[in-house]
C-alpha cells in the first residue's frame, strides 16, 4: 500500500495531543480524518474509507473499548490505541477487545510512525496472502478460508484478532516449519522492538486458546520451542 492511498482516522478528544498526531501525518504525507469523541468515530468509519484507526481511550462520549468492540462487530480495520491508561490490565483489556497495537503517553513520534509502517506491511502481507492463496488451507479440524478471512476450527468459526490472524497464515504457509521469534516479528511486526516479544507471547497464547478451545483433537496445533520459536504441527 502506498502512503498516500492510505486513510488514518484519529480519535482524540485531547486538541494538543490531536495536533501533534495530525501534524505527525501531515509531514510523512498521511491523509487523515479526525473525531473527538466515540460516536462520530463511528460514524466515520461506517461512512468513509479508513485504512487505520488511531484511538484515545479516554473519550468524552464512551470508553475506547467499547468503539473497538463496535467497530469489531463489522470490520477488522487495524486500531492502534493511543493512551494514557498503563496499567497491564487496561492494555490486555484493550488488546482482548481487539485491538491490534497499544502506545502510551507520553509517546515519541517515531514509535509511532513505526507502529504506522509495521501496521501497513501487515495489511499489505495479508492482501499478498488473499491474492497468492486460491484455495483453503486445511490441517485437521483447523481451516483457513483466505478470500475472506475467516477461520474455523470443527466447522465453527474462530473470531481472531488482526495479529492473531496474520501470525495464524504465516505459521499455515510454514507448516511443519520451526519459526523463530525473530523470523515471525520481522514478518508480522516489521519494525520491531524490544517489547514486541512479549507482545508475541501474549498473541501466540491467546491464538492457542482460541484454536484448541473448539478442538476436538488431543493434538496441540502450534507447539512452543523454548528459546527458538514456534511450529505449526500438521495434523492428519
Amino acid at each position: 500500500m502506498k502512503i498516500d492511498s492510505i486513510n488514518i482516522l484519529i480519535v482524540e478528544d485531547d486538541a494538543p495531543i490531536r495536533n501533534l498526531i495530525s501534524t505527525t501525518l501531515m509531514a510523512n504525507k498521511y491523509n487523515y480524518e479526525l473525531a473527538i469523541n466515540g460516536n462520530e468515530a463511528l460514524r466515520k468509519v461506517t461512512s468513509s474509507k479508513v485504512d487505520i484507526v488511531l484511538l484515545d481511550l479516554g473519550l468524552p462520549d464512551m470508553d475506547g473499548v467499547d468503539v473497538i468492540t463496535q467497530i469489531r462487530g463489522f470490520s477488522m480495520l487495524p486500531i492502534i490505541v493511543i493512551s494514557a491508561r498503563t496499567d497491564d490490565e487496561d492494555k490486555i483489556e484493550a488488546l482482548d477487545a481487539g485491538a491490534d497495537d497499544y502506545l502510551t503517553k507520553p509517546f515519541s513520534v517515531e514509535e509511532l510512525l513505526a507502529r504506522l509502517r509495521s501496521t501497513i506491511r501487515r495489511l499489505d502481507y495479508l492482501n499478498t496472502v488473499k491474492e497468492s492463496e486460491s484455495s483453503n488451507f486445511i490441517n485437521g479440524e483447523l481451516r483457513i478460508e483466505y478470500e475472506s478471512a475467516t477461520v474455523f476450527v470443527n466447522d465453527e468459526e474462530i473470531h481472531l484478532m488482526p495479529i492473531e490472524y496474520s501470525l495464524l497464515c504465516l505459521l499455515a504457509k510454514n507448516v511443519g516449519k520451526v519459526l523463530t521469534y525473530q523470523y515471525i516479528l520481522d514478518k508480522v511486526w516489521v519494525n520491531t522492538i524490544e517489547s514486541d516479544l512479549s507482545s508475541l507471547r501474549v498473541y501466540m497464547a491467546s491464538l492457542r486458546k482460541k484454536i484448541e478451545k473448539r478442538s476436538s483433537l488431543v493434538n496441540k496445533y502450534i507447539q512452543t520451542h523454548i528459546g527458538i520459536g514456534y511450529r505449526m504441527i500438521k495434523v492428519k
